[in-house]
């Protein structure tokens, strides 16, 4: 999953960018608002984690212009402002969810997990499709209720067609979801993770859409 941290901390940043990316998210980091403002005009991202006190344009401005141009990504606040009236500000700006520093990584990683199931469809804490189930939470994936070794991207990846069975994902947004700027890609670095993937979970269980992009079949129950 694509996510967008927005902190001019440098040592909250690198942490927050090092742990995440640890849980599997592929994190693109600003460092100020006016940065992000930009950023969230032209590119997609699936959670924003947004720092309040920023430089050149406030949290709270990125977040107002973000929502005025009809953007409903879900947003974190991160933010050592925490009394009330700051809570109520950030939420009525248009945040779906304040966490006031200091905060533990993993109850961040909550949080982040909490808002993807109440904006996708898909609602469930877990992901199954036929006798594969993928956990977010413990970052594990089952096939036959036996756990497969599985690499951070191949598990991104798992989890984004998980989330959109019965959709073609274009090689494109598939890609945008696995690296973040700055990470240089091979051209076929897709395709390797998808030839992985299929090794371990059945080769029928990822069709190709040519032209297109991929996607699982929603048909089939089993890989």
């Amino acid at each position: 999953m694509r996510l967008l941290l927005v902190e001019d901390d440098e040592l909250l940043g690198d942490g927050l960018s090092a742990g995440l990316t640890q849980n599997g998210y592929t994190v693109d980091w600003l460092k100020d608002g006016a940065s992000a403002d930009q950023a969230l005009q032209t590119e997609e991202f699936e959670v924003i984690v947004l720092d309040l006190g920023l430089p050149k344009l406030s949290g709270i401005e990125v977040l107002q212009n973000f929502r005025e141009r009809g953007n409903t990504t879900p947003v974190i606040i991160l933010t050592a402002r925490e009394s009330i009236e700051d809570r109520i500000k950030g939420l009525d700006s248009g945040a779906d969810d304040y966490l006031v520093k200091p905060f533990d990584l993993d109850e961040l990683c909550a949080r982040i997990r909490a808002l993807q199931r109440r904006f996708n469809v898909r609602a469930e804490s877990t992901l199954s499709h036929g006798n594969i189930i993928l956990d977010p939470a413990s970052h594990t994936v089952t096939l036959n209720n036996e756990a497969i070794n599985i690499s951070r991207r191949e598990f991104a990846l798992l989890h984004k067609l998980l989330e959109n069975v019965g959709r073609v994902l274009s090689r494109e947004s598939l890609t945008q979801s696995l690296y973040g700027w700055g990470e240089e890609v091979d051209s076929n670095a897709l395709e390797v993770h998808i030839h992985n993937l299929r090794k371990k979970l059945g080769n029928d269980f990822i069709l190709t859409i040519r032209g297109i992009g991929y996607m699982i079949d929603k048909s089939k129950d089993t890989p």
